[in-house]
């Protein structure tokens, strides 16, 4: 039984959620998200609450209920609130700097990167190696963070790259060398 489809999401202050022909549109201060729902998952609104439901009571979509809920729930926290990943770089010389709507990296290589953001994910970067991605749509956000990580991940015997900020570098011993 999905327990996590069951529960139900409660809407904060500004935030309105719509749902026709089989697409759910989620209004809020920081903006407006719309996604498909999967056939056979149905949702209402109910005192300041969403409730999800499915019409049948197969696993699979008790499965798809939970997730349903579980998108839905992300989409009301990101145009209330919205969603942030921090990225650290580690190395001599690695460094980032955004210009307009470009994310331009040096992570030591012969030529400079030029990441071009999409559209609903801002980028701010603090003291060159601390870079902060931020955006409603929490799907977009972790997929951007992970593609700019994917550059240059770090290395485990300095620990040199870009990682995330909670993210714990297992570190290596180098070679020991004959005696």
């Amino acid at each position: 039984m999905s327990r996590i489809g069951k529960k139900p999401i409660v809407l904060p202050k500004g935030v309105q959620v719509s749902v026709s022909g089989g697409a759910v549109s989620v209004k809020g201060p920081k903006g407006e998200l719309r996604r498909q729902i999967v056939d056979g998952i149905s949702l209402e609104t109910v005192d300041n609450q969403v409730l999800v439901s499915c019409a049948k009571d197969g696993k699979q979509d008790r499965a798809f209920q939970g997730l349903t809920r579980a998108l839905v729930a992300n989409m009301v926290e990101g145009v209330a609130n919205g969603f942030q990943r921090a990225l650290e770089i580690n190395g001599v010389g690695y460094r980032a700097e955004v210009k307009g709507d470009t994310l331009n990296l040096a992570l030591g290589y012969s030529h400079p990167i030029e990441y071009p953001l999409p559209q609903g994910i801002s980028v701010e970067v603090e003291k060159q190696t601390k870079v902060f991605v931020r955006g409603i749509d929490k799907e977009l956000v972790g997929a951007t963070a992970a593609k700019i990580r994917s550059f240059r991940g770090p290395e485990p015997y300095k620990g040199k790259g870009i990682k995330y900020a909670e993210e714990r570098i297992v570190r290596k011993a180098g070679k020991a060398g004959k005696k």
